[in-house]
């Protein structure tokens, strides 16, 4: 390893990528790219988020190259102009892929995107991996010292109260005070900090991690009627069990309000020399971050907002749509088309799995979500464009590829999707892995779904999404007749799909909003009429 691990290269870390242009340069940006003064207004504010998608990938290098010996590059992508190389070693099934573009250890991008976007990011893996050192460079990045991040680190334990993580009520207030409204509290520091980090948080005990998640969720606390309102940050939140073990089980609610999951690797032996390194130099890299990597306040804010402008467009937004749709549909768990989906069949206490195993016309291949016993909530959708917005955002790019959410989607839903172990497509030979595997069983979920998308043409053949942008348009001004021949269309796609369609899920989600278009429609002409 560089013994200079304070430096950073001054060369470009993606040659090439597309960025947001400065004003005055807009005959060099793609078709769909805007201008630094078209997205942020004033000039001073172009001039501070100029350049940040550089400023975060030479972050990235700066840990993978001297903090963090993470020699993983298991967020893969391809060049379309060279394809990789798919490599067999030995006989028992094992393949190693060469990816032909810049690729990615999940362990330092995905907490990194996390900061980006001020999210909440789980690290799990066994004790000693550097789940909690990788969480304190990403309070070093946002320019607090390191003694300031170490003194904020919040440490789970049994005995962990709610005035102990979040504030003390003054004792001279305490035998004063008349009413709750006269007791001050004395509000620990890290609440007001952009990036909090709570340790092995599975130790935290439940009626404190009741209040933990009124912070994560509403970012406020409650200390003797008191409240304090925190600024927006990045979370990172460690386990040593991502299975909810511990001293405490986690809370439900609490681990839904977690974006994204990240697996700490197993280390690589052949790297033993650079903590040999390491412990003969006495050498701490979290006590040499460059000043160059370091985000200001200003920065940040603006990090977060070009992450956000960043495009989606509607190819990859269909896909997406597609991808989603196959997870919650289940016809056997209702009559009314509304009700026929997995939350119904779970808040019924009947196993989804029984329900998916007696439905005899859907492919248990094809059909994704004849895998899953779950769908995604919409928190979760939510989740998975910001982060693919960030994922754009750190390759350079102008707008969100396929390529860009399906790297995400694994760690975004490694919580939210529960697999049906039980399920047919597991059987298949050299399948059987997936049920352990799960980053790998979700990104075939999501590739499988785009084959089918793909097969389906869907991209060109999409009536509904027609109808649908026909409606955004508004119903000001459109007469009567036009209104009943939209009706018309309407009844006339949902007589057709009768018999040459099959019920998969994105029919009964393209069924459920004919059904909404339908009903603003009638209710327009019902105006018209007895006005």
């Amino acid at each position: 390893m560089n013994d200079d691990h304070g430096h950073v290269p001054s060369a470009p870390t993606r040659p090439g990528a597309g960025r947001p242009v400065a004003e005055g340069d807009a005959a060099a940006a793609p078709a769909h790219a805007m201008t630094l003064a078209e997205l942020f207004g004033d000039g001073a504010e172009a001039d501070t988020v100029e350049g940040l998608d550089e400023k975060l990938r030479q972050a990235y290098f700066w840990m993978v190259n001297h903090a963090i010996i993470s020699p993983h590059y298991d967020v893969e992508f391809t060049d379309p102009t060279r394809p990789g190389l798919d490599l067999p070693i030995g006989d028992s099934g094992l393949r190693v892929t060469l990816p032909s573009d810049q690729s990615y250890s999940s362990f330092v991008l995905l907490p990194l995107l996390t900061f980006a976007v001020r999210g909440r990011c789980l690290l799990v893996g066994g004790p000693g991996r550097g789940k909690t050192s990788s969480a304190l460079l990403m309070g070093l990045l946002a320019g607090y010292s390191l003694q300031e991040v170490r003194r904020a680190v919040q440490h789970g334990h049994p005995q962990l109260t709610v005035q102990d993580m979040f504030g003390t009520p003054l004792p001279r207030d305490l035998v004063a005070a008349e009413s709750l409204a006269e007791i001050d509290v004395a509000w620990r520091t890290w609440l007001g900090m952009r990036v909090k980090i709570v340790d092995e948080y599975n130790r935290i005990p439940t009626r404190t991690q009741s209040a933990l998640l009124t912070v994560l969720a509403d970012s406020y606390v409650e200390v003797f009627d008191q409240l304090y309102e925190t600024p927006p940050a990045a979370w990172y939140l460690t386990a040593n069990d991502d299975a909810g073990g511990g001293t405490y089980q986690v809370v439900d609610a609490l681990r839904d309000r977690i974006d994204v999951v990240v697996r700490a690797l197993s280390f690589n032996p052949r790297f033993l020399g650079d903590l040999v390194e390491r412990l003969e130099t006495g050498r701490h890299p979290e006590a040499a971050v460059p000043e160059s990597v370091i985000f200001s306040h200003a920065e940040h804010d603006a990090l977060h907002r070009a992450v956000l402008a960043v495009p989606l467009p509607r190819p990859v937004r269909r896909r997406l749509e597609y991808f989603a749709s196959q997870l919650e549909v289940l016809p056997e768990a209702g009559w009314q088309v509304e009700y026929r989906t997995k939350d119904t069949a779970r808040l019924a206490a009947v196993d989804v799995h029984d329900l998916l195993a007696s439905g005899g016309a859907r492919d248990p291949y094809a059909d994704i979500g004849m895998q899953t016993l779950t769908g995604l909530s919409v928190r979760a959708l939510q989740s998975l464009v910001v982060y693919a917005k960030a994922m754009a955002f750190f390759r350079g790019n102008a707008e969100v590829s396929v390529e860009d959410v399906a790297a995400v989607l694994p760690f975004v839903l490694h919580d939210k999707l529960q697999p049906d172990l039980d399920a047919v497509a597991f059987e298949e030979e050299g399948r059987a892995a997936l049920r352990t595997d799960r980053v790998s069983w979700i990104r075939d979920l999501f590739a499988t779904a785009c084959r089918e998308y793909e097969r389906e043409s869907l991209d060109d053949i999409d009536p509904v999404g027609e109808i649908l942008a026909t409606l955004d348009r508004g119903l000001d001004g459109v007469p009567a007749e036009e209104v009943r021949r939209r009706l018309s269309r309407i009844e006339g796609i949902l007589r057709a799909w009768a018999h040459a369609t099959k019920p998969h899920g994105h029919v009964v989600d393209d069924a459920l909003a004919l059904k909404y278009a339908h009903q603003r429609y009638s209710s327009y002409l019902r105006w018209l009429e007895v006005r």
